[in-house]
């Protein structure tokens, strides 16, 4: 993804030709705003997330995209083609939703086809019966045609919705959190199947979710909201290792974010820090001593939570590091470059 704004972001589709833009996008509904200025590019064949909490401003720019929504100001582009005022229905773009919308009264091939054949003029029923095959087999529905929606399990109406989304060959592919309904093992395994259905296409993804690990384990960057605007933008990697706020360190990932004072104490300047619980381990030794007041069990280790100083500090033990007990006292230690210095003041 490509930033045109002021967020400070690396230009991370430099090297890709832009398939999407937000000029300026805003969006006021009466007096709330929900975009503010949003300004970034999309690159063709990128899987972009749009990721943040619950009223962040994400689906009102995928909205903005899809053309179900108009922007109060600034302008939308796609394919090089201002889009801003064209109706979604002449847009090339097809959105997945969260709770499917497919019609229980036809068929799995029906639903699938519907899009196709309300094109004017009317698409051969031969034609249209061999791209919904082809859909079908996509999504690992081979034979399902037939099938009426309700005879289909959550897992496989979901991939009937996006059957119905890719047959149209839209140049960018719109998913409104389409996994949230899903139990967390089928969860996963959409995750797998999004991601390589995806690099298999081509197409552009847009993807919105609040799970920040579905985020991270399947985009190829992230865009992350926060009160309408971009807190930051990057590939996910680079996210997650360097936030550039305390509202990024703390909503992607687990952090320990520390004030000025605390950082100065372990080597760095008078600045807020991020300092993810995985850097942490047990030593005789370390800038960090403190009383043990909390342990879970995670499954792949033991957190534990340390107060030094009047601050909370989290750190993530693997199995078979000896777990402490609550009221122990415990040290820790970390790589200098683990600790990172944020750009809030």
């Amino acid at each position: 993804m490509q930033s045109l704004s002021d967020s400070g972001a690396k230009d991370q589709a430099a090297d890709r030709p832009l398939i999407a833009e937000f000029r300026a996008a805003t969006k006021r509904y009466g007096t709330v705003l929900a975009a503010d200025a949003l300004s970034f590019g999309i690159g063709k064949g990128e899987f972009l997330s749009f990721l943040g909490p619950s009223g962040c401003g994400k689906t009102t720019a995928l909205r903005m995209l899809a053309g179900f929504e108009t922007p109060t100001s600034g302008e939308v582009y796609l394919d090089g083609e201002r889009v801003t005022d064209v109706p979604a229905y002449r847009r090339p773009v097809n959105m997945v939703f969260q709770h499917y919308a497919l019609f229980p009264h036809m068929t799995v091939a029906e639903n699938i086809s519907y899009g196709l054949m309300q094109r004017r003029p009317r698409a051969d029923r031969a034609d249209v019966a061999r791209k919904v095959d082809r859909a079908l087999d996509m999504v690992r529905l081979s034979g399902f045609g037939p099938r009426r929606i309700w005879e289909m399990s959550g897992g496989q109406q979901q991939r009937v919705a996006l059957a119905r989304a890719i047959v149209n060959e839209p140049k960018v592919l719109l998913l409104d959190e389409p996994l949230a309904a899903l139990d967390r093992k089928l969860r996963r395994e959409m995750q797998i199947e999004l991601k390589t259905m995806q690099q298999d296409l081509g197409i552009t993804f847009v993807f919105v979710t609040h799970d920040q690990s579905e985020a991270l384990s399947m985009a190829d960057s992230l865009a992350v909201f926060n009160n309408g605007r971009i807190a930051q933008i990057g590939t996910p990697s680079d996210i997650y290792a360097h936030p550039k706020t305390r509202f990024v360190a703390d909503f992607v990932g687990s952090s320990n974010v520390l004030p000025p004072a605390m950082t100065q104490t372990l080597g760095g300047p008078a600045k807020w820090s991020s300092l993810r619980p995985e850097a942490l381990r047990p030593a005789p030794f370390g800038p960090i001593t403190g009383t043990v007041t909390a342990l879970r069990y995670l499954g792949a280790g033991n957190r534990v939570t340390v107060s030094t100083q009047g601050q909370d500090i989290a750190a993530l033990l693997p199995i078979g590091t000896p777990a402490p007990d609550i009221g122990d006292a415990l040290t820790l230690t970390f790589d200098p470059a683990a600790l990172h210095v944020m750009d809030d003041a």
